[in-house]
């Protein structure tokens, strides 16, 4: 199916319709001019668009709906975003319609007149009155909505009024609202048929679990499509106080560990050593490691670990709800789990073939091991033997790592359970083993790890290699030391995450799995950084 232009461009800017604001997206004309000689432009250039390395071909209006409070009236859009490529996707803009000539220079989809009123259609997001009208839906929200967009709010969401209301920050895939200082309003940009996990983990998480370590859920926004299905349009939750994300407080704690070589005069060479997937105690921590790293960042590692395990008791103690209800590995999963990562696999591979160029020193060396052991990570995934696994499969995080969880003094909050962004919405929900969560964060703590001596190598005296070792070491006992304190806290709840030999194969796969997936994004975005994907696959692969 192709679509031709519109022909409607020898109109003259700005373009005058002769409806009222109120009848405006009933007006073909209007709709055709706004989808194939606007829109088109305006999406490539957002930084929630996600099809930037994809070829556009046109974009249809797949639903539009009124979001509104009395003589108000704002239009929530549905984007169908179709590629050349033949794949597309699903978009969420709300517009409004200016008249002041001073307002939203930046953000202007559309200069428009309307009835003989020049003005502008701008994302309504940038408009206060629109974000006061949602904030003031959801609070007088009933408790059962019949309507095609659907408020609700959460029996803690009261006893308030609306004050002021900002943008958040530089997110990337969705726009988040703080309103009063108090709560987050986070606007799904890309959307999909079917309720975001992001909802229905927080809601779950917050409502049914009462899981204090996660932001208390307020409410949200949904829509009915035309086959009555919900999509959630908008999450609101409550806003953590915190002191920054565990992403750029582990960066800090690092920096210090690493300036210590030199400052302490530690021989690198000389560091024990612990056995990979060993859980530990702080008591069997040698000396010489704290002496190094110092207690702190372990004592942390531990709350962590402690918070990670109490999460995943939350979704693996649920009983009636059958979206949460712990199931066993059985052959559908398997089918799903190898289908999936050895069509990623395949992708990665011919990934490292183009961009061998790219490489050098031990990314070079770690690339070549990759290639010339290709068979082998292929058959680390396919053999995946379900009637050996006894542990269960529950809802997890499936996108786990540093940078979704805040600081908050001694304390960990974790966030942003929509789910890995390549996979579709209905894999992020399927079951997977907690340590699929467990590897994503160990994953992260190597990246941290690396990015550190990336990030100030002429900070310190030790050359690269030695960096990297001392790295190695450290990376080992942060690890058995998150298993020791998560392994018991989740067994105390008789959460069956299996026996120890099946953990440590869950983990190795996992891990593989994670750091397969990285190897992609580093190579066609910063090839030095490939290293660290690549040296997580070595370690793997050669333990």
């Amino acid at each position: 199916m192709t679509k031709k232009k519109s022909s409607a461009t020898n109109l003259q800017l700005p373009y005058n319709f002769d409806v009222r604001w109120e009848e405006l997206m009933e007006n073909k004309d209007f709709v055709k001019i706004f989808l194939s000689d606007v829109l088109e432009n305006y999406i490539v250039k957002q930084r929630w668009y996600g099809g930037k390395s994809s070829k556009l071909k046109y974009i249809e209006l797949a639903q539009y709906f009124r979001i509104q409070k009395n003589e108000e009236v704002y239009y929530g859009l549905i984007l169908e975003v179709n590629f050349e490529e033949a794949f597309y996707q699903h978009y969420f803009i709300p517009i409004a319609f200016v008249s002041d000539e001073s307002f939203a220079k930046d953000d202007r989809i559309l200069p428009i007149s309307i009835q003989n009123q020049e003005g502008y259609i701008i994302d309504a997001i940038n408009l206060e009155a629109f974000r006061k009208v949602v904030f003031e839906r959801i609070l007088t929200a009933a408790p059962i909505d019949k309507t095609p967009v659907q408020y609700h709010k959460s029996t803690i969401f009261k006893d308030c009024e609306y004050e002021s209301s900002r943008f958040m920050g530089m997110e990337q895939s969705n726009t988040s609202i703080v309103y009063n200082e108090k709560y987050v309003l986070k606007f799904f940009r890309r959307i999909y048929a079917d309720r975001n996990p992001d909802y229905e983990m927080s809601r779950f998480l917050s409502e049914t679990k009462d899981f204090k370590n996660t932001p208390a859920y307020l409410g949200s926004v949904q829509i009915k499509d035309h086959e009555n299905v919900n999509i959630t349009i908008a999450l609101m939750q409550e806003m953590v106080p915190n002191q920054g994300d565990a992403w750029d407080y582990m960066l800090k704690e690092l920096h210090k560990v690493f300036s210590n070589l030199e400052y302490k005069g530690i021989n690198i060479d000389a560091l024990p050593q612990t056995q990979q997937f060993e859980r530990l105690d702080i008591r069997d921590i040698p000396p010489q490691i704290i002496d190094w790293a110092g207690l702190n960042i372990f004592t942390k590692i531990q709350k962590l670990a402690q918070r990670t395990a109490e999460m995943h008791i939350a979704l693996g103690s649920e009983f009636e709800d059958t979206a949460f209800t712990p199931t066993r590995f059985n052959g559908d999963y398997t089918v799903w789990l190898k289908n999936r990562l050895l069509y990623q696999f395949q992708n990665r591979l011919n990934s490292v073939e183009n961009n061998m160029h790219k490489l050098e020193g031990l990314a070079l060396e770690l690339a070549q091991e990759f290639l010339e052991k290709k068979n082998e990570i292929r058959k680390r995934f396919v053999n995946f033997d379900w009637t050996k696994l006894k542990g269960e499969r529950l809802r997890v995080h499936g996108d786990y790592h540093l940078g979704q969880i805040l600081v908050k003094d001694d304390d960990f909050y974790i966030l942003d359970f929509e789910g890995e962004p390549e996979s579709t919405i209905r894999d992020r929900k399927v079951k997977q083993p907690p340590l699929k969560d467990v590897a994503g964060l160990f994953r992260s703590f190597h990246y941290a790890i690396y990015a550190t001596i990336f990030n100030n190598l002429d900070k310190y005296q030790h050359d690269q290699e030695q960096l990297f070792k001392a790295g190695e070491i450290l990376y080992q006992y942060l690890i058995g030391l998150f298993l020791g304190t998560y392994v018991v806290v989740i067994q105390d709840a008789n959460i069956n995450i299996g026996y120890q030999q099946e953990r440590v194969f869950l983990l190795k796969y996992c891990l593989l799995e994670k750091a397969v997936y990285e190897l992609g994004y580093e190579l066609n975005s910063r090839p030095r950084w490939a290293v660290i994907p690549l040296k997580g696959i070595s370690n793997i692969i050669n333990h």
